[in-house]
């Protein structure tokens, strides 16, 4: 029997089983969510600051002549628009708009890597949970004990034991954020193995990887997706944390969150120095979190039909 011969015979099957129709809802659709995600205005505005300040960031040498490391300690703590500073200069003469600009390269790969890392770990571990009872017990018993420790103490303790560098943030943030994510997929595929058409599938002999892929997969598809941004936000808050506590970028790279570090002890006298990068970390912080109230509205199945 072909696959097509077989995934029609499913449908047949669980058409049978319940005389309803076994197609996925709308909203988890590409088309559909792409069309929803543009008639949804919060979504295109998040979607709108995220393109702007990642194009600024990859066009960062482009838009300034400055590098972010070069000292100059005649023209520190100049403010913002004072020979030729846009945003001003820190304390050691650096000017803080090309720190923002080469910084938000170094946050926005964190955020990006960490997010892709631990999404691709969390959904095939979700699935494999989610689907088979005897992995499941195993596995919750792990996802238990590491959910156990308060994240920024896990975070810390990996840090702290390799030592500073991007490499690191990635690594220790990554092995925070996994679980999460984890245990949402594996709640969405436990729900879509009892689905009449994954009955179906079984009773007609389709192969479970077959199963898993056609079948539940795209169901746990809408709620990785929304979990995605609210991972790639926590990432992205994370490094800003590592960072202001010492143990995130190494000093010859720059970011915002260790922009905020070295900005703590002159706040009172250069406001700048940390109100310029605390605006790019805040404006992406609080797009990724809109987006993600967007799509889980866009995606909920509810909402697809109105």
């Amino acid at each position: 029997m072909s696959l097509e011969q077989s995934d029609n015979l499913v449908v047949e099957q669980a058409q049978t089983l319940d005389s309803g129709e076994v197609e996925l809802p709308a909203a988890v659709q590409p088309w559909t969510t792409w069309k929803r995600l543009r008639r949804n205005f919060t979504a295109v505005f998040s979607i709108g600051i995220l393109v702007i300040l990642t194009v600024c960031a990859l066009a960062a040498p482009l838009l300034t002549n400055n590098a972010p490391l070069t000292i100059d300690p005649v023209h520190r703590l100049r403010a913002p628009g004072v020979e030729g500073h846009l945003f001003g200069t820190d304390y050691l003469g650096r000017d803080v708009f090309a720190i923002v600009l080469f910084g938000g390269r170094t946050t926005l790969v964190v955020g990006l890597l960490v997010t892709a890392i631990s999404m691709v770990i969390a959904a095939v571990l979700g699935l494999l949970s989610g689907f088979y009872p005897k992995v499941d017990a195993v596995l919750m018993r792990v996802v238990d004990g590491f959910m156990s420790f308060p994240s920024i103490v896990l975070a810390t303790a990996a840090a702290g034991y390799f030592g500073p560098s991007v490499a690191t943030v990635i690594l220790a943030l990554t092995i925070v954020l996994i679980w999460p994510s984890l245990r949402i997929v594996r709640g969405s595929a436990l729900v879509a193995r009892e689905l009449l058409m994954v009955e179906a599938g079984r009773s007609v002999g389709v192969p479970e990887s077959r199963i898993l892929w056609k079948y539940v997969f795209p169901i746990v598809r809408a709620p990785i997706l929304v979990q995605t941004s609210f991972i790639f936000s926590a990432a992205v808050l994370g490094e800003a944390a590592l960072s202001f506590i010492g143990l995130g970028v190494d000093s010859k790279t720059v970011s915002w969150g260790s922009a905020l570090t070295e900005a703590r002890n002159y706040i009172q006298n250069a406001w700048w120095i940390a109100v310029f990068p605390g605006i790019a970390l805040v404006l992406t912080i609080l797009a990724l979190n809109l987006l993600g109230d967007a799509l889980r509205d866009i995606l909920d199945p509810r909402l697809a039909r109105r």
